[in-house]
């Protein structure tokens, strides 16, 4: 790609978790990096440059529904982030174009039915194209998948690793990812459907070692003293794949994802609250209803945003040792999510990775280097 004449574009540049992209880039791009803002509309794009103080940055016309406007970003640039969700809606042409050009793309999602849509229908073509296709670079799953291994380089690697998540957090949700998450929620026999499809198509590791998220079950961890509720996000699956990936996570590694609650009642009240949100997104109206009521683009403010905090407990076991070790930040759906989607950019554009090309994880494909970018944006990862 050394005959791109730019490094980064960054499309859907003017919705709200796009504007905070676009101003981390602005901050902490080193000079001489080449990027661009990508939306379908102009006057709106120019608002966001002259926001950022940036007048020479170039914007560019782009709209999810036209593919030869895709097409036409993913042959100039080196590296792609998009914000513009829900991604089973409006990703897939995006990841087509990125695919074909063998250019490198990141996204925030965290819907597994994309996900595994995507790697079905794109991963060759980037295989041959040497495009690295990594979704899932923001708070869905940075912490997790670099958490987890950041966990099991501190066991050995010949042994069968077990490894637990626990999540908790004080933050608001983002609209885009409540929107992402009742759309999962009403596409669950898709979901499967796309799962298993998946599965067959990409076989298990051809070097014998096998990999696989498992579903707990609600408990009390003695260790940390949470009440432990599993949790159906697309943390495990990721963390899952990447131990598939790389042989640092043993000949047979299982990874179970949970949020962390202080009390019984809490975890119970969290419980009834998914259920309830699964129940209302299989009818239309009730769906329809709920995401009337809040908005894809829309965001809390920096004071809110400032008092919002997240940490990742993992506790690994091997052969008889174990590990503690946690993964913490401020705001999860924004503020960190912002930092560490550029992160991942940059970390594609500008560092030494490992060679690698189709649709992989941000362990697999960046791993350390992107581990110590994260770190650098804020991000704590810490052993105790």
């Amino acid at each position: 790609m050394a005959d791109r004449d730019l490094d980064i574009v960054l499309f859907g540049a003017t919705g709200f978790t796009g504007q905070l992209t676009a101003d981390y880039l602005a901050r902490h791009a080193p000079d001489g990096l080449r990027w661009a803002l990508a939306g379908r509309n102009q006057a709106k794009l120019e608002a966001v440059r002259d926001k950022l103080g940036l007048p020479d940055l170039e914007l560019l016309r782009a709209d999810s529904t036209d593919a030869a406007s895709l097409a036409d970003v993913a042959a100039r640039t080196r590296v792609v982030i998009t914000t513009v969700g829900p991604y089973l809606q409006h990703g897939a042409p995006l990841v087509a174009a990125c695919a074909d050009a063998g250019t490198d793309y990141v996204d925030l999602t965290g819907e597994p039915e994309f996900v595994d849509q995507m790697y079905l229908q794109h991963h060759e073509t980037a295989v041959r194209s040497g495009a690295r296709i990594v979704h899932a670079c923001g708070f869905d799953s940075i912490p997790h998948d670099l958490g987890a291994w950041f966990t099991v380089q501190q066991l050995p690697s010949d042994t069968p690793i077990t490894l637990r998540g626990v999540v908790r957090s004080g933050g608001m949700a983002s609209g885009g990812t409540i929107h992402s998450a009742l759309g999962q929620f009403s596409r669950a026999r898709q979901m499967k459907a796309a799962y298993s499809e998946r599965r067959r198509a990409e076989g298990k590791p051809t070097d014998g070692r096998s990999s696989r998220a498992v579903s707990g079950k609600p408990h009390r961890d003695p260790l940390l003293g949470y009440w432990l509720l599993p949790l159906p996000t697309i943390d495990p699956i990721i963390v899952a794949r990447s131990g598939a990936g790389l042989a640092a996570y043993g000949p047979e590694f299982r990874y179970s994802h949970f949020a962390g609650t202080k009390t019984l009642r809490y975890a119970a009240g969290g419980a009834v609250l998914v259920t309830t949100l699964a129940a209302a997104a299989q009818v239309g109206p009730v769906r329809t209803f709920l995401l009337g009521r809040v908005s894809a683009g829309d965001g809390p403010d920096e004071a809110k945003r400032d008092k919002s905090w997240f940490t990742v407990d993992f506790v690994g076991e091997c052969g008889g040792q174990s590990v503690h070790t946690r993964v913490s930040g401020g705001d999860p759906g924004y503020t960190e999510t912002s930092m560490m989607l550029a992160e991942s950019a940059l970390c594609l554009a500008l560092d030494d990775n490992p060679p690698t090309s189709g649709q992989v994880t941000t362990a697999v494909a960046m791993g350390d280097n992107l581990l110590a970018r994260v770190q650098a944006g804020g991000l704590r990862f810490e052993t105790l």
